[in-house]
């Protein structure tokens, strides 16, 4: 019973947080554990409001983490719809939009990441879209049925993960659409021009058209709907509804206004955290889209904006405020579906990091996996269309931390199995 009399307390109600309030009770915690969030909605996943949930094919009782029962049953502490306005880290106490003060002897920031917005004209418009929280995808999902019974038009700026997985939801309703992208092919910034190229050819395939190189500089409409959306090239792009897909920004604020320490946006972001996800502040934990943690197997400093990272940082931090030895070191990874193409990503391999892409497989039947080398150590790889590979990529990239290097024409080889190459010397 040593615990009984403390209290850990989870801002944010999210996977992360939802995951780490579990692991507390799986791993004997039992003093009190509350949850906040900012939503009135039980802790759910994000994915499927850019795949299944949003395409129509999982329903809305799908993304939740728990029954809502589950909650309940393992004594743990619901604030929902509620907003921590400031936290007192010399009384250690968060503060509540409603005035409440909550005690805490450790405390999680989970708080996410929020959509970046255009900063153009028109964005009051009522068909500009964002999407981050259940409520825009529901609005999304209806706005796309609307569109495909119409033959509407959808503008989306942004040509990543969220641009594209929208991209494939609307032509699968039969809405037209648009996107636009300032560099030359999509996903850019995380699979470099290499591979861009496929997912032109996928995306084009269904009817997708791309204008690349151009932003949108201003949004037109009528009586508060969207006519138009005007690039910075001088064309324009007839639109009913316009999804802004230009990124998203950790949510830092309430981490800031206490004094943590804080990673500059030119480095990502983020909550300054150590291996342990603990902050600059001993009692005060961070996990998902809002920590930037370093990385003890990539030996830098990372912040991860995908579902995996909350799966397992939310579970990191919770074994960590419980005084448990962590080093968060799992490998990067997520995964993206956009209609017959199905992908799984491993590992961290920005522009200017690498010298070398190997790809294994037939990249014209889009079934393969790709490789990003630096002086022949995997940096990362991405299987597509290919499966029960993850395991044995990951074993890759950690065996390149190591100095292990592969033969390139080796690598490419699908006769020679991915684990005779991570056990290389």
């Amino acid at each position: 019973m040593v615990d009984a009399d403390r209290t850990f307390v989870i801002v944010g109600g999210g996977l992360a947080g939802a995951k780490a309030a579990e692991t507390l009770r799986a791993e004997g915690f039992n003093g009190r554990v509350i949850l906040i969030g900012d939503e009135r909605e039980h802790p759910y996943e994000r994915p499927p409001l850019s795949k299944g949930f949003l395409s129509g094919k999982e329903e809305r009782d799908s993304v939740f983490v728990h029954e809502p029962g589950w909650y309940a049953q393992n004594d743990i502490e619901l604030h929902l719809g509620q907003t921590v306005t400031a936290i007192d880290r010399e009384a250690r106490t968060v503060r509540l939009g409603d005035g409440t003060l909550i005690g805490y002897d450790k405390l999680l920031l989970a708080t996410g990441s929020e959509p970046r917005r255009l900063d153009i004209p028109g964005t009051e418009l009522a068909g500009v879209h964002h999407l981050r929280r259940l409520a825009h995808s529901e609005r999304l999902r209806n706005m796309l049925k609307a569109l495909g019974r119409d033959n509407g038009h959808l503008v989306i700026a942004g040509a990543g993960w969220i641009g594209l997985e929208v991209a494939a939801a609307a032509r699968g309703y039969g809405a037209e659409v648009t996107v636009v992208e300032p560099e030359q092919t999509p996903l850019h910034q995380v699979i470099g021009p290499e591979l861009g190229q496929i997912f032109t050819d996928l995306h084009a395939e269904h009817g997708v058209r791309f204008h690349f190189g151009a932003r949108l500089t201003e949004i037109t409409g009528q009586d508060g709907m969207v006519l138009a959306a005007r690039t910075d090239d001088g064309e324009e792009h007839p639109a009913h509804d316009v999804l802004a897909a230009i990124g998203a920004a950790p949510r830092t604020a309430l981490a800031e206004s206490a004094g943590l320490a804080l990673v500059d946006r030119k480095h990502g972001g983020g909550v300054a955290v150590d291996a342990s996800l603990r902050t600059s502040d001993p009692d005060i934990f961070a996990a998902g889209d809002v920590a930037a943690a370093h990385h003890p197997l990539l030996d830098t400093r990372l912040r991860v904006e995908h579902w995996a990272n909350a799966l397992n940082g939310g579970p990191a931090a919770a074994r960590a405020m419980l005084g448990q030895e962590v080093a968060y070191d799992r490998v990067p990874y997520f995964f993206s579906d956009q209609y017959d193409l199905g992908l799984e990503y491993s590992g961290w391999a920005p522009p200017g990091s690498y010298d070398q892409v190997v790809l294994r497989g037939d990249a014209g039947k889009r079934e393969f996996i790709a490789f990003w080398l630096r002086e022949r150590r995997v940096l990362a790889g991405m299987n597509v269309n290919v499966w029960d590979v993850t395991a044995a990529v990951q074993d890759l990239i950690r065996a390149g931390t190591k100095g292990v290097q592969v033969d390139p024409d080796r690598l490419a080889d699908p006769s020679v199995p991915l684990a005779e190459l991570a056990s290389a010397t």
